[in-house]
């Protein structure tokens, strides 16, 4: 078992995050426990992120901000922590949507990793392996962030049609996710889109793809392959996928219809079942 005394803080993100947190834990004159129960977290878990065996989450590091009057260092720091979890071709990927002033994403089959509630994007991360789960997910969440900032990216998303049908963890995840996308519904930074089945051919038939864009930077195309992500700031390739993406809002319902597309799945798909009676089914 890693010693905390080990720890060498140059290590690693997170390495330096525990680090830091027994640093200050120990300035403040107080044991695992004690700070465990300041936070409303065990001792052990305290320990864990300590020695750098258990990734912190924003919400532990806000608690223990305030409870170590750090100034806000570890909330600082977890971003950071989180991010250098990603797979290693996808860490770029997430630099680039942090720093970007627009996003536009088309997914030809499931909801977009931004938009996931944690029980969808669980079962998303844990098709074949389901090693490290929770942490998989924090991660993935902790991108979610971007939205939180004080200037969030003004985000436009197209769902295909099937990603409303595709029963990803269950009815009660799919009934969850859509109530998380109905969520963003007035929320004038973040607009859903639905590609319908009636619209036939389409101009994203060759697969899902992100658009970049940044104050001062060229456009980035982003796409995904198994184990594997492309992006690119060619210029033929942002222009080809810039007009697709326009052909794509064409073809797409209106925010409004989309959302009660979404409402109307939502209940009539996932919806609580009952029997000839009025009772719920079990």
């Amino acid at each position: 078992m890693t010693h905390i005394n080990a720890l060498d803080p140059g290590a690693s993100p997170l390495d330096y995050y525990g680090f830091e947190l027994r640093r200050h834990r120990e300035a403040a004159g107080l044991t695992q426990k004690q700070l465990g129960e300041i936070v409303n977290y065990t001792g052990s878990l305290v320990g864990q992120i300590e020695t750098a065996r258990k990734l912190p989450t924003p919400e532990f590091s806000q608690r223990a901000d305030a409870a170590l009057e750090t100034g806000g260092q570890l909330s600082r720091l977890v971003d950071l922590v989180l991010r250098s979890q990603l797979p290693a071709w996808f860490q770029q990927v997430a630099e680039l949507q942090a720093r970007a002033v627009e996003i536009c994403s088309f997914e030809a089959l499931m909801v977009q990793g931004l938009l996931q509630t944690r029980a969808y994007a669980c079962a998303v991360l844990g098709v074949l392996d389901k090693s490290n789960l929770e942490d998989r997910t924090a991660v993935r969440l902790a991108r979610q962030g971007i939205f939180e900032k004080e200037e969030p990216p003004v985000f436009w998303a197209i769902l295909s049609e099937a990603a409303l049908y595709l029963e990803v963890g269950g009815r009660e995840t799919m009934r969850e996710q859509l109530a998380h996308l109905l969520s963003f519904e007035y929320n004038p930074r973040i607009n859903i889109q639905v590609l319908p089945f009636s619209a036939g051919a389409h101009a994203g038939l060759q697969g899902s793809f992100d658009v970049y864009r940044f104050a001062s930077d060229p456009a980035i195309v982003y796409t995904e392959g198994y184990g594997s992500g492309h992006p690119t700031a060619n210029p033929d390739t942002v222009k080809d996928c810039s007009l697709r993406y326009d052909h794509l809002q064409a073809a797409a319902l209106s925010l409004r219809d989309s959302a009660e597309l979404m409402r109307r799945v939502m209940e009539e798909r996932y919806g609580e079942q009952r029997d000839s009676d009025g009772d719920p089914v079990a």
